[in-house]
């Protein structure tokens, strides 16, 4: 996993709640074992028309729209476990995800795979997809040291596991987090009476 610390960009406003995993990467294309090329089918049934011409309207096809952060409406990332929902979200350019309520299981496979869930309060919410939309370049900052969020002078702090975010912060997976502390594991060995 790359590092993470701190994020500034513009955003995608996707206004829309209960969006589940099977609208952000659908079943048919869960064929791959690696991580590569899920994000060319992400949200693949709203993004594009049965010929693959891209849906106009859909705010991932608008040019007004682009950046690293997501902002989705309430409840993201419901329905199956899918860890490819979280590896199509990163896999097309996404380093956050902004809702007000994140389904448990897609949060935990966000963070084992570098994709920030920042889950904000509904009004701080509200007033950020109406920040976007008025204007497109609003700046976004995602501080994961400070843990907080802020655009347009306002700023909201938001919860993180402690140990997802020492692992984000230093680009650990679960396995590099476990050989960074060999040492400490060994020394803990070694101090231990073998009967």
């Amino acid at each position: 996993m790359e590092k993470f610390e701190k994020v500034t960009s513009a955003a995608v406003p996707l206004p829309i709640e209960d969006i589940d995993t099977d609208q952000i990467i659908p079943a048919r294309f869960l064929k791959a074992t690696s991580r590569d090329g899920f994000g060319d089918n992400l949200f693949r049934d709203w993004r594009f028309n049965k010929d693959d011409s891209p849906k106009e309207d859909f705010a991932l096809n608008d040019d007004k729209y682009s950046g690293e952060i997501l902002v989705a409406g309430r409840n993201f990332g419901c329905g199956s476990s899918r860890e490819h929902a979280a590896w199509s979200l990163y896999d097309y350019g996404f380093k956050v995800v902004v809702s007000s309520f994140f389904a448990d299981i897609f949060k935990g496979n966000a963070l084992n795979n570098g994709l920030l869930p920042v889950q904000v309060s509904e009004p701080f919410l509200q007033e950020l997809i109406e920040a976007i939309h008025q204007n497109p370049s609003t700046e976004i900052s995602v501080d994961l040291v400070a843990q907080n969020i802020t655009f347009n002078g306002k700023s909201e702090a938001f919860d993180v596991n402690p140990y997802k975010k020492e692992c984000m912060l230093n680009g650990y997976d679960d396995i590099d987090y476990l050989v960074n502390i060999k040492e400490e594991i060994e020394a803990f060995e070694a101090s231990r009476t073998v009967y």
